[in-house]
């Protein structure tokens, strides 16, 4: 009997030392400040939704408006919104550079943002209608006259008046005419007849009556005078 009371009491455990209260104390403490904040954020993420749902609604009601711009919100506050748009059937878009500054834009869908629009908010610039118009317009105007300009071809010059009417008390109408004739290539360029060629001897035969003058000339050199 003693032996069995001794067995059942040395498998309880042992009861906590008072460092070991003291650790299980705070870890207890923690979890406690770490569900409260949990459920802190929690109830903020939902009074925040409510404050976003309630503008959106007010946005939709004012005939006024057709856009409106929000003050930069953090990722989580810019993905609820952006939810909230959805759920009513807005358009909604970020824009911004940085994470801090990044804030949301929305739109009714009757009046949607032109890729012009979009760009420009993109680039941090103000969307102005009428500017966008005019350059459209230009645009517009441009891209007609080169297509008639293609369709025409290329242009030709044509003098505004005629030489031979200008100078006519000169000349007269038909000296133009008169003085214009036909040119006609010479079928013979480049051919030299051979009745037109000064010298028909080949070189042989021109050396050998060089030779033969040469000849004579000194013949006649080394002959006596007559008396």
């Amino acid at each position: 009997m003693a032996d069995l009371l001794g067995s059942i009491l040395s498998s309880m455990e042992k009861p906590p030392s008072l460092g070991d209260q003291e650790t299980r104390r705070k870890a207890r403490e923690q979890a406690a400040r770490l569900k409260k904040l949990q459920e802190q954020e929690k109830q903020q993420k939902v009074e925040f939704r409510k404050r976003m749902e309630k503008e959106v609604s007010d946005f939709i009601q004012d005939s006024g408006q057709i856009k409106k711009k929000f003050h930069p919100m953090n990722k989580i506050e810019r993905s609820i919104l952006h939810d909230v748009v959805e759920v009513a059937g807005l358009t909604s878009f970020s824009f911004g550079e940085d994470d801090e500054c990044r804030y949301v834009m929305i739109f009714k869908k009757e009046f949607a943002p032109s890729d012009e629009e979009l760009d420009s908010y993109r680039r941090g610039e103000e969307w102005d209608p009428q500017k966008a118009e005019e350059k459209r317009k230009l645009k517009e105007l441009a891209q007609r006259q080169e297509e008639e300009a293609a369709q025409q071809g290329p242009v030709v010059v044509s003098p505004a008046s005629d030489y031979k009417d200008k100078y006519s008390h000169l000349i007269g109408k038909g000296a133009a005419k008169d003085a214009a004739h036909m040119l006609q290539a010479n079928k013979t360029y480049g051919c030299v007849p051979v009745a037109n060629k000064r010298d028909t001897r080949s070189i042989e035969e021109a050396m050998n009556e060089i030779r033969a003058k040469k000849r004579l000339r000194q013949s006649g050199e080394e002959l006596p005078p007559t008396s």
